[in-house]
């Protein structure tokens, strides 16, 4: 809630709590619909259902669009079926058909049944075409005109039906069918000479969404050709809705919150984290949570399988979490880059070869630095004489073990070498692991950052061993 929120809530909760309706309906005349919604949302239900009641019909329908759906379901109980059908009729059809998906099933059906024929059949038609498509999210309510009209006329037609219109910015030229031809803004008939024809602006160059694709590329048309709206139009190219800006950016922030989620390592929200219950977080945390605990149980039966290396040169075991981590480290880096660039669409599976070329060469760099930094910490430690240790043999008798200070400068290539190693796969795993789930058609996002971790952490380890055998053989091993 911000500042204006807060210090109007208590001031509508007093009014409305004297029944002083008039200035409840005047305290919120011209505040932004989201400050209303923040308002009235601060409320107990019946007493926000009660400001409902007094609100002119579009504004009470443009704020009750931005309050949670638990707070919408419990609002229309309050409200009945009368006050809300009056609310909901006042919002746009895609507002209706995001309410009405966010509903209980039953609840759902009652608003339905409730609402104005020609209401139900548009907002119907919109629930027709499957969750998460461009027809789920476009609004009927938009302006066309035809190519033989004049620039008056066409203007006529702005002022007279411009109301109803979720965006006047944009304006939709189609034929005698229904078919789009061309869209243009409305400066360029506002400043046209009054006697053209529409169709003498026309260059019918021109940006479509079919009704039937995923919304994530409605965001990505809509960044890219920097549009307020898209136009949505069916297989022949007939003009059926449109798509606003602010539609699109909701879905954006669904589908950023949703990644962000699962590059934490979790399944999605179906809600928003503030009113999620404990059982909900639990269940889309614990499957997860426990997966890569399991995964995690193949770091230790890898480390049991260099027991032997290990209890001859205990020091090995001290530097295993460091190695681990820069691979996973470095293979989250790489996974948290390309799954936000394959998002935002910069760029498609078939790229991959390229990416992967670029990363090798990253990843090579920033081994070598890595390697470098490890390299130095165990030489620094061999020149300050510091890796002689005091043991105990089997008998209890204490003994000076040196063997590790003779070799320290083998010690720290096979460091440096592993560091180098791991950093340089990691990379490489972190990388590519995206570009293969979009390959089998799944969401990159669940490449996260703890599975590409928990993945490295095996290999690294291997990695680590590996060129520890071949470089320290002969001398502590």
């Amino acid at each position: 809630m911000n500042l204006t929120a807060e210090l109007l809530a208590p001031d509508i909760a007093a009014l409305i709590k004297e029944g002083a309706f008039s200035e409840v309906r005047s305290a919120l005349h011209g505040l932004p619909p989201v400050d209303v919604a923040d308002i009235l949302s601060s409320l107990e239900p019946a007493d926000a259902a009660l400001g409902f009641r007094f609100m002119p019909r579009d504004a009470a329908a443009e704020a009750f669009a931005y309050l949670s759906p638990e707070f919408q379901e419990r609002l229309i109980n309050e409200l009945g079926a009368e006050g809300a059908v009056r609310v909901i009729e006042g919002m746009s059809a895609d507002d209706q058909v995001r309410l009405l998906d966010e509903l209980p099933e039953s609840v759902a059906e009652r608003v339905v049944a409730s609402l104005s024929p020609q209401t139900r059949a548009t907002t119907q038609a919109i629930l027709g075409y499957p969750p998460r498509t461009v027809g789920r999210l476009m609004t009927p309510d938009y302006l066309k005109i035809r190519p033989d009209w004049t620039v008056a006329q066409a203007l006529d037609h702005v002022r007279k039906h411009g109301r109803d219109a979720e965006t006047i910015n944009v304006v939709y030229v189609v034929d005698e069918s229904g078919k789009l031809i061309d869209d243009l803004r409305l400066r360029q008939i506002f400043l046209a000479d009054p006697s053209a024809k529409i169709e003498d602006l026309m260059n019918r160059n021109f940006v479509t969404l079919r009704a039937d694709q995923p919304q994530e590329e409605a965001v990505q048309l809509m960044a890219r050709y920097d549009r307020t709206a898209l136009p949505v139009v069916d297989s022949r190219g007939n003009l059926i809705g449109i798509v606003t800006a602010d539609d699109v950016a909701d879905v954006a922030q669904q589908e950023f919150t949703e990644d962000i989620q699962k590059v934490g390592g979790m399944a999605a929200l179906d809600e928003n984290f503030a009113q999620a219950s404990v059982r909900s977080l639990v269940q889309k945390r614990a499957p997860w949570l426990a997966l890569l605990f399991l995964s995690e149980l193949l770091t230790s039966n890898t480390l049991r399988f260099f027991d032997d290396e290990i209890q001859k040169v205990v020091v090995l075991s001290i530097f295993v979490p460091a190695i681990i981590s820069s691979g996973g480290n470095s293979g989250s880096q790489s996974s948290t880059l390309v799954i936000r660039a394959l998002g935002t669409g910069e760029v498609l599976v078939k790229d991959w070869w390229r990416i992967l070329r670029r990363e090798l060469m990253v990843a090579t760099v920033l081994g070598l630095i890595i390697g470098s930094i490890g390299f130095v910490r165990v030489g620094i430690w061999g020149l300050m004489g510091w890796w002689v240790d005091t043991r105990k043999d089997a008998a209890g008798i204490e003994y000076v073990d040196s063997s590790v200070q003779e070799h320290y400068v083998r010690l720290a290539a096979a460091i440096s070498t592993s560091l180098f190693g791991v950093v340089l796969w990691g990379s490489v795993m972190g990388a590519l692991l995206p570009f293969g789930l979009k390959k089998l058609k799944l969401d990159p996002a669940g490449s996260s950052t703890p599975f590409v971790a928990t993945l490295v952490d095996v290999t690294g380890i291997i990695i680590y061993f590996t060129a520890a055998i071949l470089i320290l053989r002969g001398t502590l091993l």
